[in-house]
């Protein structure tokens, strides 16, 4: 069933426009930030395929060459975030707190919620994939996402190569019945793509370097306002469609299984092209409003 997502979204802007208004209009739900507290600051990634809310197999889309293709799989590590003010000064989230495995299927884990201190961000930034210097740590400081642990980490998703490749940054899989049958193609007959991207650049050897910062500015679509005891959302909207449509355009029959190859260097860099800010939510009290 397809998804009126701009009628939906138009009505919440509605929504946020008279909260902001009301918040204007009353002091108290807008204190002067104090840097000496900390306050709850999420990003929402919400993931669409263009103009539609994502929808798995066997809903499906069509590529800017015309092809059409629906999708089985969507996985990506988002790390590292950091928050900046208008007069440049910037808080970096401690990196122990900053790892987070985005599960297309499953909405609960489209917020990586950390705190911050209190202020006025007008721009964000952080690494789609993991680090270079969390690569190389020890097993054991790996953790949480990043954790061999099948009960808390990423191996339920397969998302990790080896010591010298790294963990899988984005794990993009669908159907496409124009992917050939042989080994160019999916020669299970099953007419699937694959795209597992990645590379920190090497542990022991120099190898493919696939990691991405994104830097989004707030300032168009509202600052995030942290506040003690109150919690900022920035609403991201990550457009699938331009792993595709990006400015590396390409056939998914001429590709449908690009993982740690030189290839994966033009998918990679359609990535930032997917992150746009559709708008900013402050003074939440309950993670129901959002």
């Amino acid at each position: 069933m397809k998804t009126n997502r701009k009628g939906r979204m138009i009505i919440k802007s509605a929504m946020l426009i008279i909260a902001a208004l009301i918040a204007a209009a009353c002091g108290k739900d807008s204190p002067l930030p104090d840097a000496g507290k900390k306050g709850a600051f999420s990003i929402e990634f919400d993931n669409i395929v263009g103009e539609e809310t994502l929808s798995f197999h066997p809903r499906e889309y069509a590529n800017a060459k015309g092809e059409k293709f629906s999708i089985k799989l969507l996985q990506y590590f988002v790390s590292n975030i950091k928050l900046y003010k208008a007069d440049g000064s910037e808080y970096a989230v401690p990196q122990e707190d900053s790892y987070f495995l985005v599960n297309g299927g499953d909405r609960a884990t489209r917020f990586t919620q950390v705190e911050a201190p209190e202020g006025d961000y007008t721009k964000v930034s952080f690494i789609l994939g993991v680090d270079a210097e969390r690569s190389k740590m020890p097993v054991e400081a790996r953790k949480g996402v990043l954790s061999f642990n099948p009960d808390q980490g990423h191996e339920g998703g397969g998302m990790y190569w080896g010591w010298n490749s790294g963990y899988i940054f984005f794990k993009f899989e669908g159907h496409c019945n124009l992917v050939s049958d042989d080994q160019q193609g999916d020669p299970t007959g099953n007419k699937q793509f694959k795209y597992h991207i990645g590379g920190f650049g090497g542990y022991s050897a120099p190898t493919i370097n696939n990691i991405k910062v994104i830097t989004v500015d707030l300032a168009p679509g509202g600052m995030a306002k942290v506040r003690a005891g109150l919690r900022s959302n920035v609403h991201l909207l990550v457009d699938v469609m331009q792993v595709f449509n990006g400015p590396h355009t390409f056939s998914i029959p001429e590709h449908p299984n690009v993982m740690f190859s030189e290839y994966s260097v033009h998918i990679a860099n359609n990535f930032p092209s997917m992150f746009s800010h559709d708008h900013t939510e402050n003074f939440v009290r309950s993670e129901d409003e959002l």
